[in-house]
């Protein structure tokens, strides 16, 4: 992982979605656009996100993941073998049962999961600042497709989020990051520490470079777990990477006194900014919470984020947090001397 500044501020990785890219979209799914047109409007989205970042005072910067729907949704599309499953409901409001859902028995990326595209995409219109890129990993995927064979599924899952993340490695990303809320709803029944270690098979490929995110789900703003970060201990603990980015402002920053065991093993990045509330936080709100962490964990081990990515509210809710969340760091750097 790049050398960064001392409570280096960060975003989780997927940005707001611009008004005009919405009806862009909209106007893709009718057929009204080629793929050059698609090409432009991706680059330019791109363009935008790394330039709120930089304005809200980000250290590290992620692509904004607007070439995707969502984290992961249109990322089964880079899959084969997925028979998709209808949802049961339809009608009323959004939710995790009308997500997109999936049987298979085999499942394969023959062209990989796009993500090498978009991290070289990423460094050329940002070279000069540390970047990040983040994907779903094995557990997420594993979350929405159904099987006679979870554990063959599992292996295939997680070989194909392995061979992504090697991909990463070799084309110079120093900052890969595995999205796990898969990790707080453990799919096919398997137990914590399994699901660790399937997680370490992938990031113990480079772990001074490989982060883990676990929140507790961000579907229209509603989370999908318990949100309790105690059940998971038998899983963080064994976790081998670079960091943790963590969830914990929309839960009233509880259980941060779980955060000294798990900082003696890696850097941890604190959810700062709640992205499931429309309540703008002021600088000084962010700076309180940060002194809070700062009673848990050593400045030098310590990140600030938000509590999960920025995809699931309006931009303009989002900007304001963002800008939130730098001036809070600049707050406290100023106030410890840093």
């Amino acid at each position: 992982m790049q050398n960064l500044p001392l409570l280096p501020v960060m975003g989780i990785g997927s940005a707001a979605t611009p008004g005009w890219l919405h009806l862009f979209r909209e106007r893709s799914r009718a057929g009204a656009v080629g793929p050059v047109d698609l090409e432009e409007a991706f680059a330019d989205a791109t363009r935008l996100a790394i330039a709120d970042q930089i304005e809200a005072g980000f250290d590290v910067i992620a692509d904004g993941e607007l070439a995707r729907l969502r984290f992961v949704y249109e990322m089964y599309d880079r899959l084969t073998g997925l028979e998709r499953v209808p949802p049961a409901r339809r009608l009323g409001v959004p939710g995790y049962d009308r997500a997109p859902r999936f049987r298979a028995e085999r499942v394969a990326a023959p062209h990989g999961l796009g993500l090498v595209a978009e991290y070289h995409r990423l460094r050329e219109f940002c070279p000069d600042r540390p970047l990040k890129v983040a994907l779903p990993g094995p557990l997420t995927f594993a979350g929405n497709i159904d099987t006679a064979q979870p554990a063959a599924m599992l292996d295939m899952l997680t070989e194909i989020v392995a061979a992504e993340v090697t991909a990463l490695l070799a084309a110079g990303a120093t900052f890969v990051q595995l999205d796990e809320p898969g990790l707080t709803h453990l799919p096919y029944g398997l137990e914590p520490t399994d699901a660790a270690e399937r997680l370490n098979a992938i990031t113990r490929l480079a772990p001074e470079r490989i982060a883990v995110h676990v929140c507790f789900g961000n579907n229209a703003s509603r989370p999908y777990a318990p949100r309790d970060f105690a059940r998971l201990m038998p899983a963080l603990r064994r976790l081998d990477c670079a960091m943790l980015l963590l969830e914990f402002t929309n839960r009233e920053m509880a259980e941060l006194e779980l955060l000294p065991d798990l900082a003696a093993r890696t850097r941890i990045a604190a959810g700062v900014v709640d992205v499931k509330s429309f309540h703008v936080e002021s600088p000084q709100d962010v700076a309180m919470r940060i002194h809070r962490v700062l009673a848990h964990v050593p400045a030098a081990r310590l990140a600030l984020t938000a509590d999960c990515g920025f995809s699931a509210i309006p931009r303009g809710l989002a900007l304001a947090k963002m800008r939130a969340l730098g001036a809070g760091a600049r707050l406290v750097r100023r106030e410890l001397g840093l």
